[in-house]
């Protein structure tokens, strides 16, 4: 079996297979206590109302008033279709938390095995740090800038010497290696660019 040539990343046979792994879910625990106590709050109103008229006293003047502003307006009026607009767009929102996972700062990790039980997951600027690291390493990079999302990672580096085309083939191949070695369940590709540094900086 022979090694792969310098400069290039490894074989696509010979990077690690993704597995799936579930992300990270935000608890959400603001938006939950706030939807919370929004209906309890609303639950018990209309329960104290509802007592109250059991107990033979007056119903309270809100829900007089708003029983006779339902006999009156229509669907078609803008005071109701401003009030459904305002509750669909919050209905809406709602279901948007509850249904995206959040935490996009944690990326989930290869577990040991299939069946471990073991969930990890390592923070994009950790992540980002680590591959700047390795990048520093390579010969004639001055600076190195890198942002890791889910599926890409992007670099930016600057070379003082050396020609940039050696740069950038050394630059991809310590970048898979070090991909490699994050341990991601799904490891993003690479997106590298290599400029030559301002003369007379540094």
């Amino acid at each position: 079996m022979t090694a792969p040539a310098p400069g290039r990343a490894p074989a696509p046979d010979q990077a690690p297979v993704p597995v799936r792994v579930a992300r990270f879910r935000s608890a959400r625990r603001i938006p939950a206590a706030l939807t919370a106590l929004a209906v309890l709050g609303a639950a018990g109103l209309f329960l104290y109302d509802l007592a109250a008229v059991r107990a033979h006293r007056p119903g309270m003047e809100w829900r007089r008033e708003l029983a006779d502003q339902l006999e009156r307006r229509t669907p078609a009026d803008p005071e109701v279709l401003i009030g459904a607009g305002v509750l669909a767009v919050v209905g809406a929102v709602l279901l948007f938390l509850a249904l995206t996972p959040g935490l996009r700062g944690i990326l989930p990790m290869r577990p040991p095995e299939p069946d471990a039980g073991v969930r990890a997951g390592l923070g994009r600027k950790a992540a980002a740090q680590v591959l700047r690291d390795r990048a520093m390493e390579v010969s004639g990079v001055r600076s190195a800038r890198v942002a890791v999302r889910r599926s890409r990672v992007a670099v930016r580096a600057q070379s003082h010497f050396r020609e940039l085309d050696d740069v950038r083939a050394d630059l991809e191949e310590v970048l898979a290696v070090g991909i490699g070695e994050l341990g991601l369940a799904h490891a993003p590709r690479s997106r590298l660019r290599v400029t030559r540094a301002p003369v007379g900086k540094g």
